[in-house]
């Protein structure tokens, strides 16, 4: 049966629930990376979200290349970057912002990956996007952590190239990819943590009950249910219908920013925001507009 062309109850509920979810679990992140080192933090998020996944990963695997290159780009590579980006910032509000950059780089590789159409409203969003990180990194207070900034924009591109991946492999379903991702990311990350970082098992004694509460958060409620619904999302809808409601998530990470951890909103990193936030908007709906173009002409034949 046919989608409808507007997004149904049920598919905005879902949205609502990621930018919720996204936004806290930013800060969480933030929270519990101050404490455990990033390669643990991801290593323990996988594991225990492996728990659960576990019982859905099981064959047949179509298109079993398309799922590794989801399972390694999406999990170990995407969440280590990320971690590492929120263990070396002071502030969570321009990293939050950074991280919507995934938006204009999943058209990016849908147009080198899928063939999908690059118009000049995308490359425009594009460039105001981009812009806007730059204008809001260059504020003496966010340059303090123009490193992060830039390795969550990393970050943002690898899950770009994850939710593109995504989108070609239909025909799994997708509590079953975040098991695949989960299951390569825990010794991946697990393995990297006792090679490369200080006293893991220390930091795991130090962690407070708050603190393994972000984890199990971030493994449950992000990995499992929010994550798994934008790949529910995407494989239904194109990703023009969806991400530009993601937008919402950064001002959830602000708030909470602003309000409990001492982040500091400059005019400078404001105006770099809304730039980011303009720039990723107008991608996403320039994305749409070939769809109106459609229904508009559908509707004249008729």
């Amino acid at each position: 049966m046919p989608l409808p062309a507007r997004l149904t109850l049920l598919e905005y509920a879902a949205l609502a629930f990621i930018v919720v979810v996204w936004g806290v679990n930013n800060a969480a992140a933030k929270i519990a990376t101050e404490v455990l080192p990033p390669m643990l933090m991801g290593a323990l998020r996988f594991g225990i979200a492996a728990v659960v996944l576990v019982p859905f990963v099981r064959p047949p695997f179509p298109n079993w290349k398309s799922l590794l290159a989801l399972a390694l780009v999406g999990g170990p590579i995407h969440f280590g970057l990320i971690y590492w980006g929120f263990s070396r910032a002071e502030d969570l509000t321009p990293l939050a912002v950074s991280l919507q950059l995934w938006i204009p780089f999943t058209a990016v590789f849908a147009w080198l990956v899928l063939g999908e159409t690059l118009t000049v409203p995308i490359m425009a969003g594009l460039a105001v996007a981009f812009a806007g990180v730059v204008f809001m990194t260059a504020d003496p207070r966010a340059f303090r952590d123009w490193d992060a900034i830039l390795i969550c924009a990393v970050a943002s591109a690898a899950w770009a190239l994850a939710t593109v991946i995504a989108r070609r492999t239909q025909a799994v379903a997708p509590i079953k990819m975040q098991g695949l991702i989960a299951l390569v990311a825990f010794p991946i990350l697990a393995l990297g943590s006792a090679l490369f970082e200080h006293d893991p098992i220390g930091a795991m004694e130090r962690a407070t009950p708050f603190i393994w509460g972000c984890v199990v958060f971030a493994a449950l409620v992000s990995t499992v249910v929010a994550t798994g619904l934008l790949f529910w999302l995407v494989q239904r809808r194109e990703a023009g219908r969806v991400t530009a409601y993601l937008l919402v998530t950064p001002v959830v990470s602000g708030a909470i920013g602003v309000a409990f951890m001492g982040d500091v909103l400059d005019a400078q990193i404001v105006v770099g925001a809304i730039g980011v936030i303009g720039g990723v908007g107008l991608v996403a709906l320039a994305e749409r507009w070939p769809r109106k173009t459609v229904a508009i002409e559908s509707l004249g034949e008729s």
